[in-house]
Order: structure tokens, then sequence, then C-alpha cells
């Protein structure tokens, strides 16, 4: 750094030169920060800086004026001029504190405070840190000097603020992008790593960096003729400077691009390094302007460098300085570690998402008789996982069992616990254990898991036979159920204790499931808030069904626009919790479409089942179906009365398929096996799984069913 004169009147900024560089020194001329199309830079800005060491750029006043810093509060001399040594050569980089009473996001748009976008911009004026005239003390930097230092830590200053607010990878780069175009250079181009390492992960193969993206300002003629290219604004294209840039450049072992990344500074575009490097990163046919006009910088995140960034600046435009150096490798880092930040929560966010997803249904059934919708909100974008959970599952004689649950909070362990309940409940389920049962062995379960692993659930199994419906609780909110007229109730339902209290009984209630009806089950995230209690959003969520029904008069209104207009009841501030929604919409089956026997289990017994399945047939009009249906009935109703003490019974069902079951008091389930060729039995099984669309065996709480399904003929189904 050079000694100024000690001197009341404030040096003049120098006219632009007209070369980039001093031949002696070949160091580039004034970088504006304070406007970008401001020719002249920084008024007073000394071109003799060394390279080994800078003098501290905050625009404090001199350490011999103890005035100053008085006047202003003990501040002033917070970054009085110093030398600090760099190592290796590398500029120092200052701290990006923003001076006070600067307005930073002026300087990171490339405007003078006070200065309208757009209008030419004169020389700043020194900052008005005293009331006495700013007079350079020994050793100390002459005010202009000063100020071009402070509006480069205001520009830093802003434009790590912009990087640091992006949460996402785009949001990153296009900060980096937006931050120092066209403040800092004309165009940018920024390459990643592909794919991009997370955390402490050791990527195999090689290091291939992609353009992801480039920014620009538009293109314009200077007096000479000069013009910067064009540069695309979107990731996938690169820029038109003679050429294409490369959109993928693989970095090799060894080579000039390599060892560049592995120094971690920047450079300028004329540095031997850097010349041998830049091809390799941007094809060999991309043409980059002379002299200081274009830096190379690594971006090095925690652990490994992820990238690079390109700068460059028109003919037109003063070149970068030394001190550039400094605000690029401040730019890098930040937005290296902004990277690094945004893979880490991508990853997180991924691992909620899939966890969440694994957790909840892919799907729901489709069963015989009921159709089913369902909603699934996180809590916010931040926690996308938590304790709700819906499921359907199908029980036998076509009935279908409806879960709603909800563990106290909503973090990757409440998921983990509701993960847990909600296999538990779908084990009970297939056991066909009536609700209050399994509410039990659920809340056992929830013991075992810990003693604070509280939730609460609604368990429900619907009957479109009997049009009947069994509903347990344990402290959830009571389901609303929607009639065919449009009106709406909130079933009168015994609450319960919630789930992991242990020591309670549940109560189980049966209710009438009218053909037409649907049934709104829901967690609390969707009626309660901090702004209103949960009977005043049950209230809300009756009259909102209330209201969609008489939209579409005597119809039920369709099951997915009424989840929709049932979550769109939240207004912005409303939904503190995660919420699950399941809605079930009951047809029932007919019962002209169900044909029910109790029979004997005598050795007689398999003719007569055959009989009476050819009778509902021919009443059906499904003659077609009368050989494939009592063979099928012969071997299942033999195997019954085989081991069967009491009467079995044999039901069959007419919907869009056909379906056969048969229920015994053994609880052993049937197996498909092999028979050998000197075996006599063995083979009705083999013959169901053959010529059935689908078959399956139930254990019950009172023996088993065995059931097959055939496909209806056509113009067959009711």
């Amino acid at each position: 750094m050079t000694e100024h004169p000690t001197s009341h009147e404030p040096r003049q900024a120098a006219p632009p030169a007209a070369s980039p560089a001093t031949p002696d020194r070949g160091l580039p001329g004034p970088a504006p920060y304070a406007a970008a199309a401001d020719p002249r830079g920084f008024p007073g800005q000394s071109s003799t800086r060394g390279p080994t060491e800078v003098a501290d750029m905050s625009p404090a006043a001199p350490r011999g004026d103890d005035s100053a810093r008085a006047a202003d509060g003990g501040r002033a001399d917070a970054g009085a001029g110093r030398h600090r040594p760099c190592p290796e050569g590398a500029p120092a980089v200052p701290p990006p504190t923003a001076p006070h009473g600067v307005p930073v996001e002026a300087g990171a748009r490339g405007e003078e405070p006070g200065r309208a976008s757009g209008q030419a911009a004169g020389p700043a004026a020194p900052p008005a840190r005293s009331a006495h005239p700013a007079q350079p003390a020994e050793g100390g930097e002459a005010p202009a000097a000063r100020q071009a230092g402070g509006d480069r830590l205001r520009f830093i200053g802003a434009a790590t603020r912009r990087i640091a607010r992006g949460i996402d990878l785009d949001e990153i780069v296009l900060g980096l992008c937006r931050a120092t175009v066209p403040t800092f250079a004309d165009a940018i181009l920024v390459y990643l790593r592909d794919p991009l390492p997370v955390g402490d992960e050791r990527p195999t193969g090689p290091v291939v960096l992609r353009l992801r993206r480039t920014d620009r300002i538009p293109e314009e003629p200077d007096t000479n003729g000069g013009r910067l290219p064009m540069l695309p604004a979107q990731p996938d294209l690169g820029p038109a400077m003679g050429g294409s840039a490369a959109e993928l450049s693989e970095v090799l072992p060894g080579g000039p691009l390599a060892e560049v990344l592995r120094g971690v500074r920047p450079l300028f575009g004329e540095v031997q390094a850097a010349r041998a490097a830049l091809p390799e990163l941007l094809g060999p046919l991309t043409e980059l302007p002379a002299g200081h006009r274009v830096i190379l910088a690594p971006l090095r995140g925690r652990r490994r460098v992820i990238g690079a960034a390109v700068f460059l600046r028109r003919p037109d435009r003063p070149a970068f300085e030394a001190d550039d150096l400094l605000v690029a490798a401040q730019l890098a880092t930040h937005t290296a570690l902004g990277v690094d930040k945004a893979v880490l929560y991508g990853r997180e966010a991924y691992i909620a998402d899939a966890l969440q997803r694994t957790m909840l249904p892919d799907s729901l059934p489709q069963p015989t008789g009921v159709r089913l919708a369902s909603r699934y909100l996180p809590a916010a974008e931040t926690a996308r996982v938590g304790g709700d959970w819906y499921d359907a599952i199908p029980l036998p004689g076509s009935r279908v069992a409806l879960v709603v649950g909800d563990v106290m909070g909503h973090s990757m362990t409440s998921a983990a616990i509701m993960g847990q309940l909600r296999t538990t409940a779908q084990t009970l389920a297939g056991l066909d254990l009536p609700p209050q049962e399994v509410l039990h062995h659920l809340d056992e379960q929830a013991q075992r898991l810990g003693s604070d692993r509280m939730a609460t659930c609604l368990y429900a199994v619907y009957d479109p036979v009997a049009h009947r419906i069994m509903v347990a609780n344990a402290g959830h909110p009571p389901p609303v159920m929607l009639h065919r007229g449009g009106r709406a109730e909130v079933l009168r339902v015994p609450p319960g204790a919630p789930i992991g209290v242990g020591g309670v009984d549940f109560e189980a209630v049966e209710l009438d499931a009218p053909a037409g009806a649907t049934l709104v089950l829901y967690t609390d995230g969707l009626v309660e808030s901090r702004i209103r209690d949960v009977w005043t959003g049950i209230e809300q969520l009756r009259e909102r069904l209330t209201e969609t029904a008489r939209l579409t008069g005597p119809n039920p209104p369709p099951l997915e626009p009424l989840c929709d207009e049932v979550l769109d009841m939240l207004g912005p501030g409303d939904r503190d919790d995660d919420i699950a929604l399941l809605a079930a919409r009951f047809d029932g089956i007919a019962p002209s479409d169900v044909a029910y026997w109790y029979l004997d289990p005598k050795a007689q017994t398999a003719g007569q089942a055959r009989r009476l399945a050819r009778r509902a047939l021919s009443r059906w009009g499904l003659e077609e179906l009368t050989d494939q249906l009592e063979l099928l009935v012969s071997e299942v109703v033999t195997n019954a009365v085989r081991y069967a003490e009491r009467p079995i019974t044999l039901r069959l069902l007419r919907t869009d398929v056909l379906r056969c079951e048969v229920g015994d008091d053994v609880p052993q389930l049937p197996r498909l096996r092999q028979a050998r060729p000197s075996d006599e039995g063995g083979r009705g099984l083999y013959l169901v799984n053959r010529m059935a669309r689908r078959w399956g065996a139930t254990r019950l709480s009172t023996g088993k069913v065995v059931w097959f399904e055939l496909s209806m003929p056509f113009g067959g189904a009711p």
C-alpha cells in the first residue's frame, strides 16, 4: 500500500485510463461497485497495492483522530487501516461487515444510495463519520480509498446475505448470479459437480462439472464497438462467446483444471494456470475477453471442491483489480457453503418424504360397496413428517376397516411410532377382531414402545351387506356423517382414552350406514389451531360439508372435490399440525345381490351347495358361470366339511365380480401344495388357483373364511 501525503483536501479520483492495466505493474484499473455503469470506479483508489499484503478496507476514521472516534460513539476505529500478511501471496479477505448508516441493498444492486436504478452515478461522497474533516493519519489511507473499501464491504455484505437467504440449490445459485451481475461482473457461469456429493460421501468415478446456470446483462455496444457476447439465462445452454461453453466438463486427474480447483484461490484469466484450465472447463472453442476481465473462482464446500464460477467483464468496463480477487473469494466461499447446506437439506427432505410415503398407504384399496378418498398435509414444508395416518383394510365378508390416528408430535420419532402402530393395526385387522379389541391391543403396543408414546385413534368397520358400521374411539375427534339429503351430523361415539394411557376399556357402538352417505374421518390438525378450539372447528367442518352437499342437490358430492373443499376451510394461519383425512362413500350391496346359506357338515353338503349355487346363478342370469362355479364350490365346501364341527356358511355376492365365501369353525388356513401323482387328493386348491380370478383365506375369531372370485361375463354385472 502506498503512503498518502497528509492533507486536508481529499484526493480526487483519477480519470479513466485508456488501457485496463498499467504497463510497468500490470495491475488492472478500478472496478465500479457504487454503480455498474460508472467507468470511473472508486474515487482516489490506489492502484499500487502489492499482492502480498492489503490494507483493511473498513471506512473508519484514522487512528490518530480521537475526536472522530469519540463523535462516532467509539466505533470509528472499528476498521482502521492495517497491514496483514497473506499466505502464498493471496490477498486478505476483508470481513463482510456493512458500515453503519449505509443502505446495503443499494450497493448489492450496483446503485448509489438515494439514486434511482439506471441513473448515471458520480463519485461517491465520503461517509460522514464525524464533524471534523477526514484527514489521513500517519500510515492511514486517503478518504477516497477508505470509501472504496467501504463500498466493497457493503457489496460483499449485501451479496452474501442474498446468497444466504436461499434454502435450496437453485435459490443459492440464483442469489449468486443476481448479486454479482451487473454490479461486480457483466456475466457469470456457475459449474457444479454432477452429481453433487452429500455430506462425507466419497463419490466414485470421474469428477464431472455441469453448467448449472449462466447470467448476463443485455448486450450493448460501447464507443469502440466492443461487446460482451450474450449469455443465456437458462442453465441448460452455454454462452455464445465465439462458440458455446461446454455444458459438461470432466476434470482430468492431474490436469490444469484439477490443479486450479485444488488451489482454491481465485485467479485472473490471464494467469498461466487459469489460461490452461479455462479451455478444459468451458471448451477449447470458447473465446474470452483479454486482460484482467476474467476471474476463475473454485467453489469449495466443507470437505471438497464442488464446482467453479467464472466472472467476466466487458471490454468497455474497467478491468478487475487485485482486490476483486478478495470479493470473488468471499462470494465463492459463501456460495459453496450454501450449496453444501442445500444438498444436505435436500437429502433430509428426501428422507423425510420417503419415510412419510412409506408409512402411509401408496394407494387406497377398492373394496366392494364403498368408495374411498384421502388427503395428507404435513405441518409445514420444513417439517414434512408427522404422526398422523389413515388406512383402509379389506376384511372378510366384503367388509372394510377404516382407521385414522394421530401420534403426539410431528417429528421423525412420531413418524416412526406411527409406522409401528399402523403395522400393528393392520395385523390386528387381519385377525378380524372387534374394533374395541383392536384399540386395546394398540394401547398395549404403545406402552411397550415407551411410557410417553401417546396417540389417538378411531377404528371403524363397515359392512356393505348389513349397511351398518361399528366404531370405537380412543381420544380422537368424532367422525362426521354426510347423508344423501345434504344433512351433516357429528356421530355420537364414546371418546375413550388415548392410546398409551393403559388400564382403560374401549367401547364400540354400532350405527346405521345408509347407501349414499359419506363418512369423514380426520385428525385434529383439521379442526384445531391457535385461533380456534376443537369443537368450533368440528362445527365449521359440519357446516362446510352441508354447504358442499347443497351445491350438488340430491346427488352426493364427488369424493375428490369434497376432500378439497374440506381442506379449503383452513385459513392462511389456521394450520399448526399435520392433517390426515379419509372419506368413505357407502354404496352398500343390495339384498337382491346376496345369497346366504347355513349348511350342516355332512357328506351330502357338497351336492347341496352345488344345487344352491346353480339356482342363484339362474336367478341372476349368470348361467354361463354355472359349470365353473359348481366345480369350485364343491372343492371348497368339501374341504370345509371334512374338518368342521359346526354348520358352515356359503355366501354368494354379485357385484362387479361374482364372489363366493365359505366359512367354517376351523382356524387352520389351507395351503396350496403340489400333489404327487400317487395322491388321491390335494388338488382342490390347485383347481381354485387356476380357474378363479382371485382367491384367499382369512382367519377369523371363530374360524376362517375361504373365498374366491370369478369374472363376470359381458353384460352380467348388476
